[in-house]
């Protein structure tokens, strides 16, 4: 009852609540501060202003403290009080201002205040439990008594009633405390057990977490590499521009200086010749037979010869003059050195990678310039050699790659079926194992128009992609072994990579079904 009495004390007398920043009249009554400045707002078209609690009138509008006291005190009860939200269960006979319960009574269903609990019976069949809101569920169903025991052979919490002579008589039964306490073991040791297996999640997230940081520091840091490589790139392509332009400027001036020493000399030619026809003009003109004859002893020029106009020789130039040739030459030297520096500054080597004719099957066709190998029905003339497939339409790559990080491209004709992949040279030749990923010194990639795949040791895996690309990407890394295949359509997907240990060099090997075509891009 004190903290009831205490909470009454603290009220607003306008707003019923406890106050908030509270101020006095000089009349000695409390208000929250919003609570009364409302009151005098109201007063104020009376022009009479009065204490809400005593009536105290004041001649003008009355000054506000500030009651800091009263503050602290109500923030104390504030902080020093049970939260009462937390339970929400009250006193049931603090019926005036809600007082949080210390007890409830099972048998009497209330709930207490330390106060009401001092009166509350002390007989035995009156249990007192920590404070509840749903005391009935406490008690039995069907006897309506506190419910004391628990059932082994049920699971049940029962009463004494139904021990005794209701449905579980002649049960194994526990006092609830005991059979709590029971429990509680049970749980602990079960809790024993899940710990390691939180430990280990917990274990397991780190790891994720980590690898997540570790996998956002990389994009951050290759973000970086990015914008810097194409900062370098957009330097040499200035550079490259800029030569460029300074071929043809200097193209332009060479003949353009060429032109005009020209146009000079043929300038000096026609006055000379100007003067020439006024002087011959003049003599048609002469009636004197002796003086004409006399003095009419002219030489003719002669003309200036069209080779003369061309400049140096005109090799490589076109019509215009410009040696066209020389300045894409230079253009294309520029963008060769560009893409030597973006594939170094990447870790990358483009290897120019040639097809082996001794190791080719006799029914795979290949070019001139050894990059193009394609299936035939026709068997091609070629001498008996020791690394020749005979049991598969397969060829080798002449160099083996044995370090390093590599990339090269290759382009299928998508007609009919054929492996791409890298095998080492001790492959068989023939047999049913000689096949390029039917054994374990061979991996590849089979493209057909019905689908794509992976095999290595002749286990093949689908991989759900569309086949309609034509170009696709390859790259090694030796020392980490991994070899991977990429989709070159826009955008670019990754389609598979293989790990292992690789232990001899390895060959780019094909596979050719009829109508299928590969040829090497690098």
């Amino acid at each position: 009852m004190a903290s009831a009495d205490l909470r009454d004390e603290l009220d607003c007398s306008i707003c019923l609540s406890l106050y908030t920043d509270p101020v006095y009249l000089r009349c000695g009554h409390n208000f929250c501060r919003s609570c009364i400045v409302s009151a005098l707002d109201a007063q104020e078209a009376a022009g009479v202003y009065s204490c809400p609690d005593c009536r105290a009138e004041y001649p003008g509008r009355p000054a506000l403290e500030k009651n800091r006291k009263l503050g602290n005190i109500v923030e104390r009860f504030l902080s020093a009080r049970p939260d009462m939200e937390e339970t929400g269960i009250f006193c049931t006979y603090c019926t005036k201002s809600p007082v949080p319960a210390v007890r409830t009574c099972l048998q009497c269903e209330a709930s207490f205040c330390g106060e009401h609990l001092s009166r509350h019976s002390k007989l035995p069949e009156h249990t007192l439990v920590e404070p509840t809101a749903t005391p009935k569920k406490r008690k039995c169903s069907t006897h309506k008594e506190v419910l004391k025991y628990y059932c082994l052979m049920d699971a049940a919490c029962i009463c004494v009633s139904c021990w005794v002579a209701g449905d579980h008589k002649g049960h194994d039964v526990e006092l609830l405390d005991v059979a709590s306490e029971k429990e509680k073991e049970k749980l602990r040791k079960y809790l024993e057990e899940l710990n390691p297996q939180k430990a280990e999640i917990q274990t397991k997230l780190q790891n994720l977490q980590d690898r997540q940081r570790n996998i956002q520091k990389k994009a951050s840091d290759k973000r970086k590499n990015v914008r810097k490589l194409f900062m370098d790139i957009k330097k040499q392509l200035e550079v490259a521009e800029n030569k460029a332009l300074s071929e043809i400027s200097r193209q332009e001036e060479k003949i353009v200086s060429q032109i005009s020493d020209l146009m000079k000399k043929l300038e000096i030619e026609e006055d000379e010749l100007s003067r020439k026809m006024r002087h011959v003009e003049e003599m048609c003109h002469v009636t004197d037979p002796i003086r004409l004859l006399q003095e009419s002893d002219i030489t003719v020029c002669g003309h200036v010869d069209d080779e003369d106009t061309g400049g140096d020789g005109g090799e490589g130039r076109s019509e215009d003059g410009l040696d066209e040739v020389l300045i894409s030459l230079t253009l294309h030297r520029s963008m060769r050195d560009i893409v030597t520096n973006v594939t170094s500054e990447l870790g990358l080597h483009v290897p120019d990678i040639l097809l082996d004719e001794d190791t080719a099957h006799r029914r795979v066709k290949i070019s001139e310039d050894l990059k193009t190998a394609t299936r035939t029905e026709e068997e091609q003339n070629r001498p008996e050699s020791p690394g020749r497939f005979l049991y598969y339409p397969q060829v080798l790559s002449r160099c083996g790659l044995s370090s390093g990080r590599h990339y090269w491209e290759v382009e299928w004709n998508q007609k009919g079926e054929c492996n791409i992949g890298m095998s080492y040279p001790s492959i068989k030749r023939k047999g049913d194992e000689s096949g390029i990923g039917l054994n374990d010194k061979s991996w590849c990639l089979g493209m057909s128009g019905a689908g794509c795949g992976v095999y290595h040791r002749s286990v093949a895996s689908p991989l759900s992609v569309d086949t309609t690309c034509r170009r696709l990407g390859v790259f090694l890394d030796y020392e980490a072994g991994r070899l991977s295949f990429y989709r070159l359509c826009d955008p670019i997907r990754h389609l598979h990579t293989f790990t292992a240990s690789f232990s001899q060099p390895l060959h780019v090997v094909f596979c050719l079904w009829p109508g299928a075509s590969v040829r090497i891009i690098s």
